[in-house]
């Protein structure tokens, strides 16, 4: 059979178990000294997260805090939300260094354009939902406002909304990533996905219903995107190979086995 990391059959539970809570605690460290270097600017950071907002309110109108805390709390709940975004590469590297030992080389190899990729299409996702989906959204909740409804947003319900769709938009950019992996590992095959494509077109949409607020604006806006991703998965899934199969690996192992057995003896 094919051989794993000689140090990944001989590590006991227990020094799984360290290397997980050190790794663990480094995440925890990253996250906190991120969050203590950006907690200054508090302020600002929440004042440009509410920019796209902002710029659709009526001439006069302001956004509100109706909590007695809520002008401490909800900047300090998006700094720790920033600081926790901005650690993902570390938690990924952190995720990556705990696994990496038990992986076959072939594993490795594709394993770290899909961590690199994974990372860039997340922050993707959430510039998409800033740079292009905010504005179109918001100024389109501006345009139907009814006459006489003073357009004052509270500044948590506000948060709880961008943060919603910051996760949901970087979550949906990871489509081709799970697409690729599918056809990769053999789950199902390019003309399997090619067949159901109504199908995923319509689970698009259902997403969209859960994972952003109750309208159809953004649902739209989120379901539309996710589609062209499963397009862009299915076609990088079809310019590859399937991964090799442990069988394979077993078959050159054993061709590259020394073949110092004496030849059988001749009748």
């Amino acid at each position: 059979m094919s051989q794993r990391p000689d140090s990944d059959q001989e590590m006991p539970l227990v020094s799984h178990l360290t290397e997980l809570r050190t790794r663990l605690l480094r995440i925890v460290g990253a996250v906190f000294l991120l969050f203590a270097g950006l907690f200054y600017f508090s302020q600002d950071i929440y004042a440009l997260v509410a920019a796209p907002l902002r710029a659709y309110l009526p001439e006069g109108a302001t956004m509100i805090a109706t909590g007695v805390a809520s002008p401490f709390l909800t900047p300090f709940k998006l700094t720790l939300m920033v600081a926790l975004f901005l650690a993902i590469p570390i938690i990924l590297h952190q995720i990556w260094g705990f696994i990496a030992p038990g992986l076959y080389k072939h594993e490795k190899r594709i394993a770290v354009p899909l961590l690199i990729s994974s990372i860039l299409l997340f922050y993707g996702g959430m510039a998409f939902a800033y740079f292009v989906v905010f504005p179109i959204m918001f100024g389109f909740f501006a345009s139907v406002t009814p006459e006489g409804v003073a357009m004052m947003t509270d500044i948590g319900q506000y948060l709880d909304f961008v943060l919603t769709l910051f996760f949901a938009f970087g979550v949906a950019f990871e489509i081709p990533i799970a697409t690729f992996l599918l056809i990769w590992i053999g789950v199902v095959d390019v003309a399997t996905l090619r067949k159901s494509r109504p199908y995923v077109v319509v689970g698009c949409f259902v997403v969209g219903m859960v994972l952003t607020p109750p309208d159809v604006f953004s649902q739209t806006l989120l379901a539309l995107p996710m589609w062209m991703l499963f397009e862009a998965g299915l076609l990088c899934g079809s310019l590859v190979k399937r991964r090799p199969d442990e069988d394979a690996a077993d078959n050159t192992d054993s061709e590259d086995a020394p073949h110092d057995q004496p030849p059988a003896a001749q009748p």
